[in-house]
């Protein structure tokens, strides 16, 4: 293959790779990238460059590497020897592709890291009740109403509503401060 054909080859398998991997496009298959990308290539060799780019690609995933310390890294592997090494293109191929993926993979592991639902929104009001439905009247205190949307991606949310008198809302900010601290502690130290 030309240089260029070989650059676009390895490009595509390695989006490939990432819609495989982090995008769940249950479309993409091994055998279609064979097919598509590297018809002419015998089987046990696409298995072994799939493989191959696969696990660099998790590594640099994995690590969430900068620029500095993925060319470190590509730079390694160029030295490695025994043939299991990268070549100066699919070094630079792999680079291309982490500088323009890096973002929409990382989003990918942290969404597929997550197994409970998460808070999607949060909106609240304070409501004073005047009197009841039966006309008399009460002077109850505040209210506060709070409506928390949750869901993991791509599922509808689910809402769950809460009301707090004043002494609930006090013990909610008083944990939320404890919270609070402890990601400062946490911060501080690293």
């Amino acid at each position: 293959m030309a240089d260029v054909e070989v650059t676009k080859s390895l490009s595509g398998l390695l989006n490939g790779i990432a819609q495989m991997v982090y995008y769940n496009k249950r479309e993409i298959t091994e055998e279609l990238l064979k097919n598509e990308l590297y018809p002419e290539m015998p089987l046990e060799e696409f298995k072994a460059l799939y493989e191959k780019m696969k696990g660099l690609v998790k590594s640099i995933a994995t690590a969430d590497m900068d620029h500095a310390q993925l060319e470190a890294f590509l730079t390694a592997q160029t030295k490695r020897q025994g043939g299991i090494g990268l070549s100066t293109e699919q070094a630079a191929a792999l680079s291309r592709f982490w500088k323009s993926q890096r973002v929409r993979v990382r989003g990918s592991l942290l969404a597929q890291s997550r197994w409970e639902p998460s808070l999607r929104g949060l909106s609240w009001r304070v409501d004073l009740q005047t009197g009841d439905s039966y006309g008399n009247t009460v002077h109850r205190g505040p209210v506060a109403l709070m409506e928390l949307e949750l869901g993991r991606d791509g599922q509808d949310s689910e809402f769950v509503c809460l009301e707090f008198d004043e002494t609930k809302v006090n013990q909610v900010l008083k944990k939320m401060a404890d919270i609070q601290e402890s990601i400062d502690r946490i911060v501080c130290r690293t």
